[in-house]
């Protein structure tokens, strides 16, 4: 059985003890509302990128070092969905009887649920860059859930959906939608189906057959989205931006379109922390130096760093790494805007460069 967690004190000006904050403008959410995917605040075409952060009272926190095999039962007081269900009167129990039955949900349908993936030395990988026995180690994410990371930050939302609709009948809205082609929508359609939701999934015309057969096989409504002659942009995202518009929720990787998706890929992170920790036991604890991640529009770095800098807060690290994010050369959205950023910096300053990417990241 689970063990009774800590109730969250005031903290942070929340009385939850996690604060929903955009990142753009500033604005922080109330904390009556249960569920709330994109800024309340945004207003269309304000030109600014309105993406909500969770923020949490560390001051009330520790680092979990349980050993539920579950993920998101060991690291449940670090989501903001716990937090919510304990002000509510919930029973850390309860909560952590919610997210076992989740997890066993997702198991029936993908024959495996959330459990800590390998974060190991890479010898092989050291030798052929050069570096010594043990510099470099490899978090595996293919034997996750789905195959992938993407399904961490939809279990993540999932259960900040399933506890607002307890909590606050009707909150969390009505079909979960999804733009992808890939991997983030065969995840939201393991997840989906396993909470029992119905969900839309944008596709390109010439998205891959077996993909979505897969996605109708998972109970997913898949939606061809043709170019229309003028159009600007992608058309699977303008189809979802429209649907959410209509009342859908944005079950999507896309911290825009759903900030709470990040805290579901902190567990990656935080479960780097508990395994660099475990080092101790057999000799001088590994720090890491740096973290290299894969990224498209950048939701696994941002998990992953923010991660880092909440265990060094909690006192589970002594420093946080630095982080690269790598791009293909031939898709590379981030980079440029890295770009954009360094060269506004060199016309107009650094202080002021600054100040414009935090309005438009």
């Amino acid at each position: 059985m689970t063990g009774e967690a800590a109730a969250p004190r005031p903290g942070a000006g929340s009385p939850l003890g996690a604060a929903l904050v955009c990142a753009g403008c500033g604005h922080r959410v109330a904390d009556g509302l249960a569920f709330a995917a994109r800024c309340p605040a945004a207003v269309p075409g304000d030109d600014v990128d309105h993406v909500l952060r969770r923020v949490l009272d560390l001051g009330a926190l520790g680092f979990p070092t349980g050993g539920e095999p579950e993920t998101f039962v060991r690291y449940r007081t670090l989501l903001r969905a716990w937090h919510v269900a304990r002000a509510a009167g919930w029973t850390d129990r309860r909560f952590a009887d919610l997210a076992r039955r989740l997890d066993d949900a997702i198991a029936e349908v993908d024959g495996r649920g959330f459990r800590e993936t390998p974060f190991e030395p890479s010898p092989a990988l050291a030798a052929a860059t050069g570096l010594g026995s043990g510099a470099v180690w490899v978090k595996d994410e293919t034997r996750n859930v789905s195959g992938s990371h993407k399904a961490r930050h939809l279990a993540g939302l999932m259960l900040e959906l399933l506890v607002a609709d307890e909590v606050s009948p009707g909150s969390s809205g009505g079909t979960l939608a999804i733009a992808s082609c890939g991997n983030a929508a065969l995840a939201a359609a393991v997840v989906a189906r396993a909470a029992r939701r119905q969900l839309e999934v944008f596709v390109p015309v010439w998205a891959d057959a077996a993909v979505v057969a897969r996605l109708r096989d998972l109970g997913a409504r898949v939606v061809a989205c043709p170019r229309v002659p003028g159009e600007p942009g992608d058309p699977t995202f303008g189809r979802l931006r429209a649907a959410v518009a209509s009342g859908a929720v944005p079950f999507t990787c896309q911290g825009s379109e759903s900030g709470l998706a990040i805290e579901g890929g902190q567990t990656l992170g935080d479960e780097m922390v508990a395994r660099l920790a475990r080092t101790a036991a057999d000799g001088p604890a590994v720090a890491l130096d740096a973290v290299v991640v894969q990224v498209g529009g950048g939701a696994l770095a941002s998990a992953v760093a923010a991660a880092f800098a909440e265990a060094r807060a909690l006192g589970a690290v002594g420093r946080e790494p630095r982080l690269y994010a790598v791009q293909a050369a031939g898709c590379a959205p981030l980079e440029r805007a890295w770009r954009a950023v360094r060269a506004r910096a060199d016309e107009v300053g650094v202080p002021a460069a600054l100040e414009h990417a935090r309005r438009h990241r």
